[in-house]
């Protein structure tokens, strides 16, 4: 009796769904993300309990090629089948399934901030106050959360960003063998907690201290000229994208499909908007697809 797996002479999976499950924080915008997905014409299916996650998938492999691309939400709200989802993930390993995992994330503060917006309980606080249920949540999600391709911090992301992140993911007809997103932040403002490398530019002077190139941003050439004119600047940006060749071709061979690659300085403004601005260029002439970020550019 078929259960809709076939396995070709390659070993890989014919008529099988690709699939990905949207997770993360409450409030860190899983229904935006659905919502992305669906628009892009993947079959979307809210809350589903992790155990069905592979009947959908067969269901999805005997729709004919009517079903290609199925988005699973999984959250708290299904916590009681919660457990269930890592032998989901193994059988579906199992089966040769394409999946990813998207784990949206947000600070504590911008949490808060939603559901006071919204005036509605986080879904695990009971009886206790919002904070405790974003604890109880971030506890339960630890090890989906270290296990995700994809992780994106919607802290500072309003609904047309988040949606233009997605977009750039999984718009395309044809994957890249790797995607990488390039952020300049400022070190005052904190570490973007979805970076996967972290590239430090203080070590250059900071333009903030030239009065004529204050006002101005790492996006504006002199900005950027005064940047790369100074000590052991060229010579880290060769360096750094030699070392990401290197890190690209080990993602590419563990299936790693994402990055994140912060660059930060101390506002976030100059110096690391300027890096980030010739690193992305650098790596999309090594044919890796590449959006660029600017988290605090302008928050001062």
């Amino acid at each position: 009796m078929s259960t809709g797996t076939t396995v070709d002479a390659t070993g890989e999976t014919a008529g099988i769904p690709e699939l990905v499950i949207i997770s993360g924080m409450s409030g860190a915008g899983r229904s935006t993300a659905a919502k992305c997905l669906e628009d892009l014409g993947w079959f979307v299916v809210d809350n589903l309990p992790p155990a069905l996650i592979p009947t959908m998938v067969d269901l999805g492999a005997r729709s004919q090629g009517n079903v290609a691309r199925i988005a699973v939400v999984v959250d708290v709200r299904g916590r009681r089948f919660f457990d269930n989802l890592r032998e989901s993930l193994a059988d579906l390993e199992a089966k040769k399934v394409k999946r990813r995992v998207i784990f949206l994330e947000a600070s504590d503060d911008a949490l808060v901030r939603r559901f006071e917006s919204v005036r509605r309980p986080h879904p695990l606080q009971g009886s206790g106050r919002i904070v405790d249920g974003i604890a109880a949540e971030r506890d339960l999600l630890r090890e989906l959360r270290g296990d995700a391709d994809l992780v994106i911090d919607t802290s500072s992301l309003n609904v047309h960003e988040l949606r233009a992140k997605l977009d750039a993911q999984f718009a395309g007809e044809e994957e890249p063998e790797l995607r990488a997103t390039v952020m300049s932040f400022g070190y005052k403002y904190g570490l973007p907690v979805d970076a996967d490398l972290v590239v430090d530019c203080r070590f250059l002077p900071n333009p903030h201290w030239v009065p004529e190139l204050r006002p101005f941003t790492g996006l504006n050439e002199e900005v950027s000229g005064y940047v790369f004119n100074q000590p052991g600047a060229k010579e880290f940006l060769d360096r750094y994208t030699e070392l990401l060749q290197l890190i690209a071709a080990g993602y590419r061979r563990e299936g790693k499909r994402y990055v994140t690659i912060a660059v930060g300085c101390t506002g976030g403004k100059h110096r690391s908007v300027a890096m980030s601005e010739k690193l992305a260029h650098r790596l999309v002439s090594e044919g890796v697809e590449t959006v660029v970020v600017h988290r605090d550019m302008g928050r001062e």
